[in-house]
């Protein structure tokens, strides 16, 4: 077992948790956190993105060890008193939301690009997006969305 401090979603937590955890499994069944999602556990769907430390990473990758006072923000924190982030309401736009299931990492990692590049171009999104499949929407509808946003303030 080690303690752990780290801010989650902007809240301060101090939690005992097994070494071997994965945050997946720390944001999911120790914070109650379960809009992040685990589609294949070996980091290559992306499903399970988060933002660590101002990156998009695969939280099914990430140790409990690497976490001392890192900063992580989940899916559920794009929504701000029950009000949708412009990013959100643009997928729902252009029909970037099929089953839903790759949507919160695809919504992580282009988060995690528009904090670093409020205008990126075609090829800066799909280079974003890269790490993250998708079996529904033909990734179209996803570029679309996150070009609609980027240049706009949230």
């Amino acid at each position: 077992m080690i303690e752990l401090k780290l801010k989650v979603n902007g809240k301060h937590f101090q939690i005992q948790v097994d070494d071997s955890m994965r945050l997946l499994d720390i944001l999911r069944d120790e914070l109650n956190l379960t809009g992040t999602k685990e589609g294949c556990g070996i980091g290559e769907c992306g499903a399970c993105t988060v933002i660590m430390n101002g990156k998009a990473v695969c939280s099914c990758l990430i140790l409990a060890g690497q976490l001392h006072n890192a900063e992580i923000e989940t899916i559920e924190n794009l929504e701000k008193d029950e009000v949708l982030s412009k990013l959100q309401l643009a997928f729902l736009e252009n029909g970037a939301i099929q089953c839903g299931f790759c949507t919160p990492g695809m919504l992580m990692s282009a988060k995690a690009l528009l904090d670093k590049n409020a205008h990126p171009n075609e090829m800066e999104i799909k280079e974003a997006l890269e790490g993250n499949l998708c079996r529904c929407t033909g990734y179209i509808p996803i570029l679309e969305a996150v070009k609609a946003v980027a240049g706009k303030k949230e």
